[in-house]
């Protein structure tokens, strides 16, 4: 039987998933719902199908059957990190393939305490803290004392903690401590939020490690027992909440001058987080998140198990036998049982590439979403540019007010970093997103925020 695809997923990642379909030769089915009927994704699908809800289980595998696919990719976000839909795909009485990793891995690895206690276990760094589920503010305000002893005593100075979801991820479901009086009101916020958004409300504790930069290592695994890598990215520039703004791989400027080497600092973490994935036998795309000190200190943070948003920066700069690689069609052959057909030798990489996330929001009032309508949406197509957005550039388009405001991806390819960086810039002062927001006012976007921060790529930022 010829494999078909559900793409249960929107906007951006729905077409890019739709674009590796089709140069692989694989039908696919797109999913929306009503809020979507004007996005580019619904718009140039072959087959679609409108559901009510991207978490609603049951519509989504009603289509699957329908419409007779043989595999679900999930994308990013809504049910792609949630085990339980993995394993109901893969054990239904018509089982179909799930596109990602294992259920297990899932399950397993995207639980922070499992996967700290995995990598403590392999013998690599961890951010200081819990490693069982605390459940009880007067338990936690114990574990929590004794963490800001430990940290005072290895040289942290005014040490502060964080309390987080043992589920979920993505910046989600963490609040930070600075003084053990915060501790009881915040951890029951947290575990209300956990409850209530992951259907776990265990929580752990953690050193917040004061200055970092984020670094990413992406891993793909095979069915085979392959494993490679391809390279670092560096997710330093977020919003106050976590939320990640720009992107740029490699990890590292070698360039720079530092208090350590870059190449062995991402040497090291890239074997840990190899170490880590054969351990567990990872069969898909999946990145492991670490922060850096200026110290060249190094911790696992947590892993995340699907495709991310900025995959394609690592793509633009790995080639494999001088042919450029697209994560996504590794990701589908791979699920559907491919061999990898190349080692880590037969991978370089080459230049540096960034990714700016643009967003209706207003970054002068706590970067709160906005939503209403955008008239016009113009960029300039440059050979080293390349747009993924779901914003038709021929109508109006109303913003759903159900989903996050993003609007577009940009990935900025150079030769150099400063390159890529003065491409970058050329390219934000050259886009022109207009519109108006719900009360008729100038629509915000976080264009300016985002030329502003292209002068920090690579620097430490106080968490």
């Amino acid at each position: 039987m010829k494999e078909k695809v559900l793409i249960a997923n929107r906007g951006e990642i729905a077409l890019r998933i739709m674009e590796a379909c089709k140069e692989l030769g694989i039908d696919y089915v797109a999913l929306y719902t009503k809020e979507d009927e004007e996005s580019l994704h619904v718009r140039l699908a072959d087959k679609k199908y409108r559901i009510c809800d991207y978490r609603d289980m049951n519509d989504i595998l009603a289509v699957a059957d329908e419409t007779k696919c043989t595999a679900i990719h999930p994308g990013y976000g809504f049910l792609a990190e949630n085990f339980r839909f993995a394993r109901r795909v893969v054990k239904r009485q018509r089982p179909l393939i799930f596109i990602g990793p294992s259920w297990e891995a899932i399950r397993d690895l995207g639980n922070k305490l499992f996967m700290k206690k995995l990598a403590k276990e392999l013998n690599i760094p961890v951010i200081p803290g819990t490693t069982e589920p605390i459940y009880n503010e007067i338990e936690a305000e114990f574990r929590a004392e004794e963490l800001l002893d430990f940290l005072s005593s290895e040289g942290f100075n005014n040490p502060s903690l964080l309390v987080k979801a043992v589920a979920g991820g993505g910046g989600m479901g963490i609040e930070e401590v600075k003084n053990l009086e915060e501790l009881r009101p915040i951890f029951r916020k947290v575990r209300a939020y956990a409850k209530r958004l992951f259907g776990d409300e265990g929580i752990i504790i953690e050193a917040k490690i004061p200055v970092f930069q984020h670094i990413e290592v992406q891993i793909l695994g095979s069915k085979h027992g392959e494993f490679v890598h391809f390279g670092t990215r560096n997710c330093t520039i977020q919003s106050p909440f976590k939320q990640k703004r720009i992107e740029v791989a490699p990890g590292f400027n070698y360039e720079e001058k530092c208090n350590f080497n870059p190449e062995e600092i991402e040497k090291a973490i890239i074997e840990y987080s190899l170490k880590l994935a054969k351990h567990f036998n990872y069969d898909s795309v999946g990145t492991w998140e670490w922060l850096v000190t200026p110290e060249g200190k190094f911790y696992l943070m947590e892993i995340n198990t699907r495709i991310q948003v900025e995959n394609e920066i690592s793509a633009k700069i790995s080639f494999i036998k001088d042919k450029q690689v697209n994560l996504i069609k590794e990701q589908i052959r791979i699920a559907f049982g491919d061999k990898l057909g190349y080692s880590q030798e037969n991978i370089t990489f080459k230049g540096t590439s960034i990714e700016y996330r643009l967003i209706a929001e207003d970054t002068k009032r706590g970067f709160i979403p906005l939503s209403g309508t955008i008239n016009k949406f113009k960029w300039t197509p440059k050979p080293w540019l390349t747009m993924r957005t779901h914003v038709p550039q021929d109508k109006p388009y109303n913003i759903p007010t159900q989903f996050d405001p993003n609007l577009a991806l940009a990935i900025v390819y150079g030769k150099t970093f400063n390159e890529a960086k003065k491409r970058g810039l050329e390219f934000l002062n050259d886009i022109i997103i207009e519109g108006e927001n719900l009360q008729g006012e100038k629509l915000k976007t976080n264009i300016e925020f985002l030329k502003e921060q292209t002068y920090n790529l690579y620097k430490f930022v106080e968490g």
